[in-house]
This record gives C-alpha cells, sequence and structure tokens, in this order.
C-alpha cells in the first residue's frame, strides 16, 4: 500500500468517525472534520502532508501524490 492511500485511508476514517462522534457525543467533533477537510485542501496545493511525511520516515513506498 502507497503513502497516497494510507493517507486517503485515514483522511476518509478520520472524517466518518468524528460524524459518528458528533451523532453520538458531541457537536465539538465536527472541528475534527473541519481540520483533516482543511488539511486536505491544504495538502492539495502544497504537496505537504504531515502524515506522508512520518508515513515516508518509517519506510512506506510513495505514490504519485507525495514523493
Amino acid at each position: 500500500m502507497t503513502i497516497d492511500r494510507i493517507v486517503l485511508a485515514l483522511a476518509g476514517a478520520m472524517i466518518m468517525a468524528s460524524l459518528i462522534l458528533y451523532y453520538w457525543v458531541s457537536p465539538y467533533w465536527l472541528w475534527l472534520t473541519a481540520f483533516v477537510g482543511l488539511n486536505m485542501f491544504q495538502a492539495a496545493f502544497s504537496g505537504f502532508c504531515p502524515l506522508a511525511k512520518i508515513l515516508k520516515a518509517i519506510g512506506f513506498k510513495p505514490g504519485e501524490a507525495f514523493h
């Protein structure tokens, strides 16, 4: 699995988890949804993603988006 796919899978999981927590626990969990969305938005333009840097340091193979 490449870094690109891991980042997308984790972002999707975080968004889904925050929406579930919003529904069952507190509306403040929508801040996590906003944070993940904004991070994805800035990464699309800048190419910088903190999770991608961490995964690359661990040794995962980069994909097309995060070299």
